[in-house]
């Protein structure tokens, strides 16, 4: 890109400068927090989704005890609503698992067995957890998407931007600089030229 070498467009160029060196470190801070937080989130996600594959192994372990699987369908419990809240990392709105509410399908309370009652009780805390950890894979796509652009910016700051201004403010500080040395030159070659005038003129 064309540059004026002018003291107005130096002026514009150390301004420049000077507004990319206040942003880069907030920007570096931004990319270093949502890393931060993006490693965090990922270990609650596979810790809340062990847990959940726990339950979910105790839950089967403990109807085969009951020896009669076919009295509870996994469709006994259906989720009515997931419940999140906005909260706010870095900047980025992200949401956060509040609960969950479930519905039960009606089934005859004579026939079937009473543990159905706590094996629904069981599913629900399987299906939560597992509605949480999608909640936070959510937060995880969200933060990485910030992450990508924030780091674009950094990049484009330290490998473009701020190596391009210092040139530019070079370029035009040398040819300043030369215009200033030939203005001089040229007033003294002047000056030289009347002096010699001035004597010839005698």
């Amino acid at each position: 890109m064309a540059i004026k070498l002018t003291k107005n467009e130096l002026k514009a160029q150390k301004e420049s400068l000077k507004m990319y060196r206040r942003y880069l470190p907030t920007l570096q801070l931004k990319k270093q927090q949502l890393q931060t937080e993006i490693r965090t989130i990922e270990l609650r996600a596979r810790d809340v989704r062990a847990q959940r594959d726990r339950l979910n192994a105790e839950f089967e372990d403990w109807i085969a005890v009951f020896g009669d699987s076919a009295s509870f369908a996994p469709d006994t419990v259906q989720v009515r609503e997931v419940r999140t809240s906005v909260g706010n990392i870095a900047g980025v709105s992200i949401p956060v698992f509040s609960g969950a509410d479930f519905e039960r399908l009606q089934y005859d309370l004579y026939r079937t067995p009473l543990w159905v009652d706590t094996a629904s009780d069981r599913l629900e805390k399987v299906l939560s957890l597992d509605l949480e950890a999608r909640v936070l894979d959510e937060q995880v796509r969200l933060l990485q998407q910030e992450l990508r652009t924030t780091t674009q910016r950094v990049n484009l700051f330290e490998k473009v931007k701020i190596p391009e201004t210092r040139a530019n403010i070079k370029k035009i500080t040398v040819y300043l600089g030369d215009q200033q040395v030939a203005s001089v030159v040229r007033g003294k070659i002047s000056k030289k030229n009347l002096e010699k005038a001035g004597e010839e003129g005698k």
